[in-house]
């Protein structure tokens, strides 16, 4: 998905699970959001063996096609964000691992890519999507209600998640 109509400088394409560019990616992510949680419950960043336990868990693997895709940002063509999507049920997509750098922020890249996981998941058949984070991911709740996005009942028992979202992508035209 070119970008670059809309946002100068982004370009949002799919990327392989197990490329280098996405597990640095990954790495990124989960650092950051767990960190930020550590350090909100028990003021300390996360154990380096603890992250890299937890990385190699979840390499990502259902983000893979034919039922997920990982959708990588870039701007001015170095990567710069990520988002995942994957299928639910033959209606029903996740939002998942939406992260932009931070010295990216701020300049459309999030959105950006929400809406490129959207228009995969209609790819795939989805009318609906759905995702979950936390409390205090302040910035990502901002973002979900900005494109849409409205606080549902839990769809999962994630033990992190706190706050559940949905959008109607049946209602909603995609981008082109």
């Amino acid at each position: 998905m070119d970008t670059t109509d809309r946002t100068p400088g982004w370009t949002i394409a799919p990327e392989p699970v197990g490329s280098p560019v996405a597990a640095a990616l990954w790495r990124a992510y989960y650092t950051e959001v767990s960190d930020r949680w550590y350090l909100l419950h028990e003021g300390r960043r996360t154990d380096p063996a603890e992250l890299e336990r937890e990385i190699a868990a979840d390499p990502g693997d259902h983000l893979a096609p034919p039922s997920g895709r990982l959708l990588v940002a870039r701007y001015g063509g170095a990567p710069a964000g990520m988002a995942g999507v994957r299928l639910l049920d033959a209606s029903t997509a996740e939002l998942k691992r939406v992260f932009v750098y931070e010295d990216m922020r701020g300049r459309g890249g999030a959105a950006l890519l929400v809406t490129a996981a959207e228009d995969a998941a209609r790819a795939l058949g989805a009318t609906r999507m759905v995702l979950d984070t936390r409390g205090d991911l302040v910035e990502a709740r901002g973002l979900y209600a900005r494109l849409g996005y409205r606080e549902t009942a839990p769809h999962n028992d994630e033990p992190y998640a706190e706050h559940w979202f949905g959008k109607d992508l049946a209602s909603v035209s995609p981008s082109v």
